[in-house]
């Protein structure tokens, strides 16, 4: 699995994934954005040193179309923290276990490397991943993966948080 930062230019592969995951785009009640509103997200979120969009791919050649994206946000909501704004995998291989390897290596490489866009290691205490609106399915993926409840913000979304490292205390419930 390997992950590449989107620039502005891979906004036409980030629209094609999003098209081959209409049920995603459906749960929420809407349609897939179009290349235009894709464009101006991802020259949204360059503007943000802390907001991080990745494409993956399925090995580390990046020369397949991608299988899925990763848009995480540093140091929010708290410093230290990282933010799973949106974990999506190609609606086809969905429940394929491609999902979990995301989140497991995204975890791995904040606990051990410098990060690309801070030049720092982060050693997060903690990864947060919010789920928009109703979405069972996705709540149930972030609990397996050991999150737990931690903030209500419905109708909009919850947030699942997961303490990184050596710390083994659990995450207090806001609300």
């Amino acid at each position: 699995m390997k992950f590449h930062p989107i620039a502005l230019q891979h906004a036409p592969l980030l629209h094609h994934l999003y098209l081959r995951t209409p049920d995603y785009f459906a749960l929420l009640g809407t349609r897939p954005p179009s290349l235009g509103e894709v464009e101006r997200d991802v020259q949204t979120a360059l503007f943000d040193p802390r907001r991080c969009l990745e494409l993956i791919y399925p090995d580390a050649s990046g020369d397949a179309e991608p299988i899925g994206s990763l848009d995480y946000k540093l140091d929010f909501p708290e410093a230290g923290d990282v933010t799973i704004n949106l974990l999506l995998i190609r609606g086809d291989l969905q429940s394929s276990g491609l999902g979990q390897q995301a989140v497991r290596h995204l975890e791995m490489r904040l606990q051990t490397a410098p990060h690309a866009n801070t030049a720092r290691e982060l050693h997060a205490p903690r990864l947060l991943a919010s789920v928009l609106g109703v979405n069972p399915r996705a709540v149930a993926f972030w609990q397996r993966l050991g999150f737990s409840f931690a903030t209500d913000a419905r109708p909009v979304m919850t947030w699942y948080a997961k303490p990184l490292g050596h710390s083994s205390a659990p995450l207090a419930a806001t609300s």
